[in-house]
């Protein structure tokens, strides 16, 4: 099975930054995304932002755009999530996450499209 690996949180102050890494091993799906999702205590999980793997075309959620970066390196099997510009409302448990891409050109930003998660990583953003 696919194992997911992050690292890199931490406390943070506002306007600071954090670089999110994940490792994946074991098998992996033909054609498949990456991404990040964040759950803060008592809220619903939300997706943050996801790759495609091979086309490395990218979806962020409006609320970390021109904040957040996803990439990845092929090489190493790992995507990476720059957050810059942090704020507090960023605080949260960051998941890892990777799942079978859809044929087209859409990505899939419901928890359930995703299989397998990692552990999760806190960030927390302090005022």
């Amino acid at each position: 099975q696919v194992q997911l690996v992050e690292s890199g949180g931490g406390l943070v102050q506002a306007g600071g930054s954090l670089r999110l890494s994940c490792a994946a091993s074991g098998r992996t799906f033909s054609n498949y995304a990456m991404g990040w999702f964040r759950q803060a205590p008592g809220k619903e999980r939300e997706i943050v932002a996801v790759i495609r793997w091979s086309l490395g075309t990218t979806y962020y959620v409006n609320s970390v755009k021109g904040r957040f970066t996803i990439s990845r390196d092929n090489a190493k099997n790992t995507v990476y999530l720059q957050m810059n510009s942090l704020k507090p409302e960023d605080t949260a448990v960051y998941y890892c996450v990777t799942g079978q891409a859809p044929l087209g050109q859409a990505f899939r930003t419901n928890a359930g499209a995703y299989p397998y998660w990692g552990q999760g990583t806190q960030v927390t953003v302090s005022s």
